[in-house]
């Protein structure tokens, strides 16, 4: 009987760690061609990729025997999904159906590592994304991905924020909306105070952490964040969303759209309002932005044309507090009076502030700043193996800080 148990269990043994295989062929549901350069990507206790060869065909090998998720997906067709069992059938043939509308997707793609590239990313969707918006800048929507640290002038998360990948600042992250770069053109640094509420216009977002596939600048050495904004959204929406939050945060979004007009028109829209008093003395952020999106779309074109605009006016916060003033160490902050030279005023409100002191008192210290975008953005499918992407953008920024400066002149 004893035998017979561990013969039972060494068979269950092999059949639960048996190796299988997954082999299949991809198609045009219309024509049975088939598609060669489909993404195929299998998911379940581990996530593997691989591109079809020019007959359609792809193959995974030592697969465990567990539930998979399947998704194929080609540009100028609709994504194909299925669940797995294996083992199971070992050889599968699909056939994808042409998609009327080619895809924003197709904009963002020559940038975007894919499952089978050779790089570390994380991918965030529409819908994680509105999870998580409720008033904070980007950053802290993006914080709880890998090797993300985020950091708040205001302490609150709104205003000015920013944000380090594998421990590079931000002038070495690479940050693309649609393609575009948003990287300051002089001191490559990334202000996403300059952008009030983006993520309500945002479809989609990827992570490359170190270097990657994007190409543009030397600021992508350290990591990448690629944007793709509103997409084609065929059915009528429009939505109203409010939150309110601690130091009298609060984020007000007015949105909607058209939906497919003719059968190849939409036009989008949001108007956005954030503010908050900042947990730091006066460091609030007053926070306006809207975003206008109008695009085109048949089976082979896409083009659309977007402007955006974000004005902030946030009382500047950006000298920190002295480790000494947060650990409520008084001769550590008289030290810090000491070194640093501060007048009798300044070093009263250091002493008497607690740990949200602001070094600045000046009632208007503010920095008063409106940027405004403008993209048009144009992808032509050039058979089943081209695809012809264009964009011309433009930036303006307008705007300035105002400082009080003890004893000078002006």
């Amino acid at each position: 009987m004893k035998n017979l148990a561990t013969l039972a269990l060494v068979l269950w043994s092999s059949a639960l760690w048996a190796q299988h295989t997954l082999s299949g062929v991809v198609t045009d549901r219309a024509t049975g061609e088939p598609l060669a350069g489909a993404h195929v990507v299998l998911s379940g206790p581990r996530t593997l990729g691989a591109v079809t060869d020019n007959e359609g065909r792809f193959a995974f090998n030592n697969l465990t025997a567990a539930t998979w998720q399947l998704k194929v997906s080609f540009v100028g067709y609709q994504l194909h999904h299925d669940t797995l069992t294996i083992p199971g059938p070992n050889h599968l043939r699909i056939a994808l159906a042409a998609d009327p509308y080619l895809q924003d997707e197709v904009v963002v793609q020559g940038t975007r590592a894919h499952e089978e590239a050779p790089f570390t990313f994380s991918e965030v969707k529409k819908d994680e994304l509105e999870d998580v918006n409720l008033g904070k800048d980007m950053p802290y929507l993006l914080q709880s991905l890998p090797s993300v640290v985020t950091y708040s002038d205001a302490g609150a998360g709104v205003g000015y924020t920013g944000m380090r990948i594998r421990g590079s600042d931000p002038t070495r992250i690479n940050v693309t909306l649609n393609g575009i770069p948003y990287n300051d053109a002089e001191s490559q640094g990334v202000f996403w105070v300059d952008l009030p509420d983006i993520a309500s216009s945002v479809q989609s977002i990827q992570v490359q952490s170190g270097v990657g596939s994007s190409t543009n600048g030397a600021g992508a050495f350290g990591a990448t964040v690629n944007m793709q904004t509103t997409g084609l959204n065929k059915a009528a929406y429009g939505y109203l969303d409010n939150a309110f939050g601690s130091f009298n945060t609060r984020k007000h979004t007015l949105a909607a759209g058209t939906g497919l007009l003719n059968n190849a028109f939409t036009i989008d829209a949001r108007l956005s309002k954030i503010y908050s008093d900042g947990y730091i003395d006066r460091a609030f952020a007053d926070l306006n932005s809207w975003f206008v999106s109008a695009g085109y779309t048949d089976a082979a074109t896409m083009m659309r044309f977007n402007i955006f605009s974000g004005k902030e006016v946030t009382y500047q916060a950006w000298y920190g507090t002295p480790e000494a003033r947060v650990r409520n160490d008084e001769a550590g902050m008289l030290a810090y009076i000491a070194r640093n030279g501060l007048s009798p005023a300044e070093a009263d409100n250091l002493l008497s502030s607690g740990r949200t002191y602001n070094y600045y008192t000046y009632d208007n210290q503010v920095d008063n700043y409106r940027q405004d975008h403008y993209q048009l953005l144009f992808s032509r499918q050039l058979g089943s193996l081209f695809t012809l992407n264009t964009a011309l953008f433009y930036t303006h920024g307008e705007g300035y800080y105002e400082q009080y400066k003890a004893d000078q002149n002006l």
